[in-house]
């Protein structure tokens, strides 16, 4: 390889600081830059991932696409899936001691990580590694001498640590241990680059350590912002319920990321997209001044990130969908079916997006509409339909109805579409 194969170094730390949060230190990534120029060796770059859960949400793909910009440039993306590390369990943001996973959860959660990583990262130039290759091997010498490289009291400066401390929590042992197995792999590897996000900065920074007192020369640690959920407040997480998954239906990707805030929308097109930082200042302006309206800024966010992980031909359809339904107060082309069949003790509920049936308890002629929506499990409680109905947000067959008291007839066979709130349509079909 030739000095020819890399841009010049300012054009690539150009390239590699978008969005980034902070580089520790930004005068070492430059000074290996241009000694990989100059000797035409690529650089090292080590992203870690835990495969704690089986999928892959948006807020993991800030930090994979910088390790692709890297790949883009030509060093060596070296994605470490972290399955014996997944088995300790990584204490940051914990406030307490959680059960490490199984062997086995670990391994079915790894086999679906590398398909959804590879819609970022190009295989062909991936090395792809997992650290059970080498922590599986250490003895216990080789454990004792790895803590004999680092202080308890540098370990307890950590800001988990310190709190639970304060707080008289415990913590385990095995905790202390995981930001010096997550270094190691640093050693092992021989990083040149290490990418995490800032919660990640401690353990980052304890690999520059651990690899100095291997012989090594420390990495530069590169940090990259946590990207906030739906809500718009909360850092993305499935088990808040506001993350955007990369392997759900376009159309659900599509309604997710038109729910975000016009403000947060800014940050969205800055970690999750390619789109240059002059581009989005351009866009930010246009919008400011009037000249473009933010819902089709938004609307060409959701196509770009669902080109991404799907293909053009699904962000097409899914941006065509939500223009019918959402703008256009249309019924999406395929709408979720029940079907509403007498039987003894009341009515027979069957659902065409799955087997499940359920009885209703209503055996007269006719039945409230929020009553109904309620037993059917769309709304949480009859009071909350009307609420809904009330506001103007209930529909039968594109016509409001806003009187809580509407009733549906259970004795005359008929079909009614029906829209609820926003984004929810059905089609009740009573037989």
């Amino acid at each position: 390889m030739t000095e020819t194969k890399f841009k010049p170094v300012e054009e690539q730390l150009a390239y590699l600081k978008k969005g980034v949060a902070e580089i520790i230190r930004e005068e070492d990534l430059r000074a290996r830059l241009e000694h990989s120029r100059k000797t035409g060796k690529p650089l090292r770059v080590k992203l870690g991932l835990d495969p704690t859960a089986p999928d892959i949400h948006l807020g993991h793909t800030v930090v994979i696409r910088k390790l692709k910009h890297f790949q883009d440039l030509g060093h060596i993306a070296v994605f470490l899936i972290g399955d014996f590390t997944a088995l300790v369990g990584d204490p940051t943001g914990q406030s307490e001691t959680r059960p490490p996973l199984s062997r086995e959860q670990v391994n079915a959660n790894a086999k679906t990580y590398l398909n959804q990583v590879f819609k970022i990262l190009d295989p062909k130039k991936t090395e792809v590694r997992y650290n059970s290759e080498w922590l599986d091997k250490m003895s216990s010498y080789d454990i004792v001498r790895l803590c004999g490289k680092y202080r308890v009291a540098r370990m307890l400066e950590r800001e988990d640590f310190r709190k639970r401390l304060e707080n008289e929590m415990p913590i385990s042992m095995h905790e202390l241990l995981y930001p010096l197995l997550m270094a190691y792999d640093s050693v092992e590897l021989n990083a040149d680059v290490e990418l995490g996000a800032t919660e990640q900065k401690f353990n980052l920074l304890v690999g520059r350590e651990i690899q100095r007192e291997y012989g090594q020369e420390s990495q530069v640690c590169i940090t990259m912002p946590i990207l906030v959920g739906t809500d718009g407040q909360r850092k993305m997480s499935k088990s808040l319920g506001n993350y955007v998954g990369i392997t759900e239906p376009p159309s659900e990707i599509f309604g997710k990321l038109m729910s975000i805030s016009d403000e947060v929308m800014w940050t969205y097109w800055e970690l999750v997209t390619d789109r240059t930082e002059s581009w989005i200042a351009e866009i930010r302006k246009l919008v400011a001044d009037g000249g473009t309206h933010p819902m089709d800024v938004k609307m060409r966010l959701a196509r770009e990130v669902i080109e991404l992980f799907h293909g053009k031909d699904a962000a097409k359809q899914a941006a065509e969908n939500f223009q019918r339904v959402f703008r256009d107060r249309e019924a999406p082309e395929d709408i979720p079916e029940i079907r509403l069949k007498r039987v003894d003790g009341g009515l027979s509920a069957s659902f065409s997006e799955s087997a499940e049936t359920m009885t209703l308890p209503f055996t007269g002629a006719s039945e409230k509409w929020s009553k109904v929506l309620s037993g059917l499990e769309e709304v949480p409680s009859a009071s909350e339909a009307e609420r809904v109905m009330k506001q103007g947000g209930f529909e039968i067959d594109g016509v409001p109805v806003g009187d809580p008291t509407a009733k549906l007839r259970l004795d005359k066979t008929a079909s009614y579409r029906v829209r609820i709130g926003k984004k929810k349509f059905l089609r009740i079909v009573v037989e």
